[in-house]
């Protein structure tokens, strides 16, 4: 096996989106633009509801997809086609925007944690104009598996030890877990050569490639077969996500993202025309 060294470590940037939601971003910065094909990585974590509360009211997507994971707290999404939702602890959902919708993501609390992360992937040009949509995943329908003391493993995409994720039918064929480690614990994650591949740790600390990673940190794998992940005094949670690279033309504004500004400027005028 080929291990996977660290190719760079990246803090979030704060910042807010939507409506006001207070954020941090570890992709689609300055400092690290893109990592193909995901093009943002957002983890929003208050238990103010100032923070949060002004959610992310009705906006428009054209030409990837957004994935939403929920830790703690709900969230109620709605679109213009009619479809709604609620995301609860521990639930996800993928939404493949593809041709284009409106839709908008608000609390159903007004106070008391709300963590989770938002992740936007890329569609590759000939998937961009398909039609719009939704992988609702319940908490209940994503599998968990204990890992012979190690730590605790929950599957949202792909496959791993044999635990297949619900989220299907992505053209980038994403692997998505989220990975509890227990105190000291070290464990080996097969990931296929030639997936992009990156871990954002959110509690505790771990140790990878002889570096010690604390949390809320953004690690960005070399490519290989597998990474060597070890937990640290006061165990480490961490996802991982890894998915094949596109290697197309990005032309991004905003809610929008295709292969060239034309495409762009025909995003904006179908939109303006209510087409979406």
């Amino acid at each position: 096996m080929t291990e996977r060294s660290i190719d760079q470590i990246v803090s979030p940037v704060p910042t807010s989106d939507g409506a006001g939601v207070k954020i941090k971003r570890a992709i689609g910065t300055p400092t690290l633009d893109h990592l193909d094909p995901f093009l943002l990585l957002d983890l929003f974590g208050s238990e103010d509801g100032a923070d949060y509360i002004a959610g992310f009211p009705d906006h428009p997507h054209r030409g990837f997809e957004t994935v939403t994971y929920m830790l703690e707290g709900k969230m109620r999404h709605r679109d213009n086609a009619g479809n709604e939702g609620l995301l609860g602890s521990g639930g996800a959902q993928w939404m493949t925007a593809g041709r284009g919708l409106v839709h908008s993501e608000m609390p159903e609390q007004t106070d008391g944690l709300m963590k989770g992360f938002q992740l936007w992937v890329n569609l590759p040009a000939s998937q961009k104009m398909i039609a719009p949509r939704y992988q609702d995943i319940n908490p209940e329908e994503i599998p968990v598996k204990e890992l012979d003391g190690i730590g605790t493993l929950k599957v949202i995409a792909g496959e791993l030890f044999g635990v297949i994720g619900p989220v299907s039918e992505i053209a980038t064929k994403p692997l998505f877990i989220d990975l509890d480690l227990k105190p000291d614990q070290e464990i080996d994650i097969p990931i296929a050569q030639g997936k992009t591949a990156f871990m954002f740790i959110f509690e505790g600390t771990i140790h990878v490639d002889g570096e010690t990673v604390e949390t809320d940190r953004l690690v960005i794998l070399e490519d290989g077969d597998q990474v060597s992940v070890k937990a640290g005094l006061n165990g480490g949670r961490f996802i991982l996500l890894a998915a094949n690279p596109i290697n197309e033309p990005i032309a991004r504004y905003g809610p929008f993202v295709m292969n060239t500004q034309e495409e762009i400027y025909q995003a904006f005028d179908d939109f303006r025309a209510g087409k979406f």
